[in-house]
């Protein structure tokens, strides 16, 4: 007795598909209506495989976000489908395939409320069928639901064919009875035929989504004064605590913290005044910009001023 296991309850009239087997010999049957009917092993039994043909697909339910009923796939049919591939008996290969002469540019994404995490994004070819997925049909009931985004891809001054897109969440009772043969693999497995229940993506607004989310997600930065003073006194007030080492750090960090925000605001020049010393953060300084390409130059500023204390930074 595994999971996907079509079951009829001793006790009853119901039936469906075993999603979970605990220990203690118990398991969980999702009949055919959703609900989930908990029962010990012995009271369940496995339905032959000769009553097969009573338990054929049943209607299919429109929708784009459960799939709670099967539907007949015809692997011929020129359109991509989803396929489950077994691996062995808890593993299965998921597979996208292109049956269709049509190439797809494809975004496959699970989605964990209002995160997403994107699992494949590729061109899919016609006639081609590619891996985007493994899955453990032990693990089933936790399965996030799948958003799938296809855009035709046109090689020539044609009629525009519309994108879209399928958003899935497989019910037990579906998914264990959509047995069938993915097209182009020719192995059988679990297949969905992706147009069925889509819808058609907007294009104009996905650009204008993206567009503003863009927006909203560009860094916004304060454009720093003319000049940095970078006196250790002037940047912390535990300087007496600290080594030398942890205040040169910690007047470099303020210096390319200041010079980056001065380079991404536009500024034309920024003047960082180091002080005379011993001459080691300026050194430090002068070496961190002779590395950066987009810097004209920099030189000691006038004696009159810092006393060569300080240090005058050109951006390009």
């Amino acid at each position: 007795m595994n999971i996907g296991d079509r079951v009829r309850l001793l006790h009853g009239n119901e039936e469906g598909v075993i999603t979970k087997i605990s220990s203690g010999g118990r398991v969980e049957v999702e009949i055919e209506d959703g609900f989930k009917i908990p029962a010990l092993k012995s009271e369940v039994v496995v339905i032959s495989a000769a009553e097969g043909q009573y338990f054929g697909p049943g209607d299919t339910k429109a929708s784009t976000d459960i799939i709670s009923k099967s539907s007949t796939t015809d692997a011929n049919e020129k359109s991509v489908f989803l396929s489950y591939i077994p691996l062995n008996d808890k593993d299965h290969s998921v597979y996208l395939c292109n049956n269709s002469e049509r190439d797809y540019l494809v975004m496959a994404s699970e989605l964990y409320g209002d995160n997403r995490q994107t699992i494949f994004s590729e061109m899919l070819p016609g006639k081609s069928a590619k891996k985007i997925a493994e899955k453990s049909i032990q693990n089933f009931e936790d399965w996030p639901p799948l958003l799938l985004q296809f855009f035709p891809i046109h090689k020539k001054i044609e009629k525009s064919l519309a994108s879209f897109e399928r958003k899935i969440k497989f019910k037990a009772s579906a998914f264990f009875k959509s047995k069938g043969n993915a097209p182009i693999l020719n192995k059988s497995g679990y297949v969905f035929k992706m147009s069925e229940s889509s819808k058609e993506i907007d294009i104009k607004q996905l650009n204008e989504d993206l567009n503003a989310k863009n927006q909203l997600n560009q860094p916004q930065f304060q454009k720093p004064p003319k000049e940095i003073d970078l006196h250790i006194e002037q940047l912390t007030k535990d300087h007496p605590f600290m080594s030398n080492s942890e205040m040169l750090r910690l007047q470099m960090e303020t210096f390319e913290k200041n010079l980056n925000y001065a380079i991404a605001s536009g500024m034309d020049e920024i003047t960082f005044i180091h002080g005379i010393g011993n001459g080691v953060l300026r050194k430090e300084i002068h070496k961190y910009l002779s590395q950066l390409e987009n810097i004209k130059y920099f030189q000691d500023t006038q004696k009159s001023r810092f006393g060569y204390g300080a240090t005058l930074v050109r951006i390009s």
